[in-house]
């Protein structure tokens, strides 16, 4: 979230990044609120003060002194009570303004509303010219790799179950990721599937209500991850870090579950965009001054992964409408795939990269402490090292052959042990 503070000293700034990343919120009756939280926040304190003084005042009273000062503490706590009663409705309605807020937006951010306002930035690898390329499903139905329709009779619809050596390439991709990812510096960790609500509001996800995209268990307040950026945020909630330390670098390994509400038509095709699927996750913890470089690392793995899996892609820089609440600034990398357009071809997103720099540490309270020994907000960074699903859909589609067949790209041979379907 936004520091209160600077919101109080840069009102007309948030305002117009507000604007820029197209959220409506009703910043004057946040302004109002926040008035009337400070103001009670003063009144509480100033009785507790009040209420202390007489307490300390009645220890070296006389008898007549004390009644007196036995009336002025229970007519203070009284008035306390009411006041610290009124002090949490109040902070309540404040706090879920509040965390409405996006964060604010890196300078060089592309000005846009929607996706087709993101900026390319290069393109990599050339396209393979086919004949009469497949999409995946149809690959995946000449081979026996994926049961669609079984998945919807056990689980509903968008799941699937991965059959033989696709489900081999799968976990020879997670492999693959983690020994690019460990010489780099990144500590391979598997985190829990689920997570407290709280944890999911700290990392800036919405758990529950009409618009969320996550799954939330019922009478409980825990729900189902949408990426290991939220298991890895919450793993250092409330910790100190000494500057010596950062940057710490996770690859988060989990399931994902989204419940992709309102995503519907010919994109989301396939595997492209389902309920379940697994991720390796890069999770950066590190200091202001590092977040800058740190970002470009994380969009350099990204970009090497894909290049040594031969895949064409491109580089989006997301414009301000297009990010998510908690990206300062934000990269995608979209894959050629065959099946997009009517089978035409087209870009779809494989990674992003997201620099959030103190927005979720503020809210999931993870600190540095300076050499001065001052603490500040540490910044926290993600990026998908591989989105397993879409990464297979890349595969299939731009390493099918003219005869039918499906290459297995180089660097996944020694992990699989095949070098071909079909």
């Amino acid at each position: 979230m936004l520091d209160p503070k600077y919101i109080r000293e840069h009102i007309e700034e948030v305002r117009m990044n507000c604007k820029r990343r197209n959220v409506r919120i009703d910043i004057d009756t946040y302004i109002e609120l926040d008035k009337k939280h400070l103001a009670m926040i003063h009144i509480v304190e100033s009785i507790r003060a009040e209420r202390n003084a007489v307490a300390a005042k009645m220890q070296n009273a006389n008898p007549d002194e004390r009644a007196v000062f036995i009336a002025q503490g229970k007519e203070l706590k009284e008035s306390l009570a009411s006041q610290e009663n009124e002090l949490v409705a109040c902070a309540v309605e404040w706090k879920n303004l509040l965390l409405q807020f996006p964060n604010l937006t890196h300078p060089d951010v592309p000005e846009g509303k929607t996706d087709d306002e993101n900026t390319e930035l290069r393109i990599v690898g050339e396209i393979k010219k086919l004949s009469q390329p497949l999409d995946h499903i149809a690959l995946c139905q000449k081979y026996d790799l994926v049961d669609f329709e079984r998945a919807t009779k056990v689980t509903g619809s968008k799941f699937y179950f991965l059959k033989g050596k696709l489900a081999r390439l799968e976990q020879a991709l997670i492999s693959y990721t983690l020994d690019l990812l460990e010489p780099e510096g990144y500590l391979a960790i598997t985190t829990p599937d689920i997570a407290k609500d709280d944890i999911l509001v700290g990392a800036g996800f919405q758990p529950r209500g009409p618009e969320t995209q996550i799954y939330s268990i019922e009478n409980s307040d825990i729900s189902l991850i949408g990426t290991s950026e939220i298991t890895l945020g919450g793993y250092h909630k409330d910790e100190t870090f000494s500057c010596a330390t950062l940057p710490i670098k996770y690859a988060g390994i989990s399931h994902c579950y989204r419940t992709e509400a309102g995503s519907y038509g010919r994109e989301s095709y396939g595997l492209y965009r389902v309920h379940q699927f697994s991720k390796v996750e890069m999770f950066i913890v590190c200091t202001p001054e590092q977040s800058e470089a740190m970002h470009l690392e994380l969009l350099r793995l990204e970009e090497r992964v894909f290049q040594q899996l031969e895949i064409p892609y491109r580089v989006v820089d997301i414009c301000s409408g297009d990010l998510g609440g908690p990206a300062y600034r934000k990269y995608d990398l979209e894959a050629w795939m065959w099946g997009r357009n009517m089978g035409k071809g087209g870009w779809g997103e494989i990674t992003s990269t997201s620099n959030c720099t103190d927005f979720q540490a503020r809210r999931l309270n993870i600190r540095v402490k300076g050499d001065d020994g001052v603490s500040h907000f540490v910044h926290t960074l993600n990026g998908t090292a591989i989105s397993l699903a879409r990464a297979l859909i890349a595969i299939l589609e731009n390493h099918q052959q003219e005869d039918g067949s499906i290459l297995i790209p180089q660097v996944l041979v020694p992990y699989c042990g095949f070098k071909k379907i079909g």
